[in-house]
């Protein structure tokens, strides 16, 4: 009568491991795929700016450095897909939009406000699928910080994840290992 009342305890206890470990490894999973997310809206968002270059250049020559330094952030970012990357490649993206502003004609050519507008769109979806992996990494770190899961966690080692926060000029590294 003992010897199956510990193994029934045992089997249990391994079932209740396997469980967590699994919900854990979810978890996990649903955020890397979120990160993805992000990467391809950011892919395609950085698509666009060949042709935006190519339409603010034909109005502000001599800006030629600026365009040619958000032209080389993006082959970088082709080769280091890291969100780092990424949003550094926004911020100059933002320089390039915000430069139109001088350029009145510019405002007013169709190819710019339709590439205006398609960039607008991207980045909605960014926001979008930012708020998605923050979510998801919330949920995460939620599960290995509460009990009982967190020992479960800390036996197999996973390890906390960082949200996605906007670089600004106070924060200048997003480090995000998934």
């Amino acid at each position: 009568m003992g010897s199956i009342f510990i193994t029934s305890i045992v089997i249990i206890v391994l079932v209740f491991i396997a469980g967590t470990y699994n919900k854990l490894i979810k978890l996990l999973n649903k955020a890397k795929q979120s990160k993805q997310g992000i990467d391809i809206y950011l892919k395609q968002r950085f698509d666009l700016i060949p042709n935006l270059v190519e339409c603010v250049k034909a109005y502000a020559k001599h800006e030629k450095e600026t365009l040619e330094k958000v032209t080389e952030l993006r082959k970088d970012y082709d080769k280091d897909q890291s969100l780092k990357q990424g949003e550094i490649v926004n911020n100059e993206l933002n320089k390039i939009i915000a430069l139109a502003e001088s350029y009145p004609e510019l405002k007013a050519s169709e190819n710019y406000l339709n590439l205006q507008k398609n960039l607008t769109k991207m980045e909605s979806q960014l926001q979008a699928a930012r708020r998605i992996y923050n979510s998801d990494v919330t949920r995460y770190n939620t599960a290995i910080q509460t009990i009982p899961s967190n020992i479960i966690a800390g036996l197999f080692g996973f390890k906390e994840k960082e949200l996605f926060e906007i670089e600004d000029s106070q924060k200048n590294n997003i480090d995000i290992n998934i």
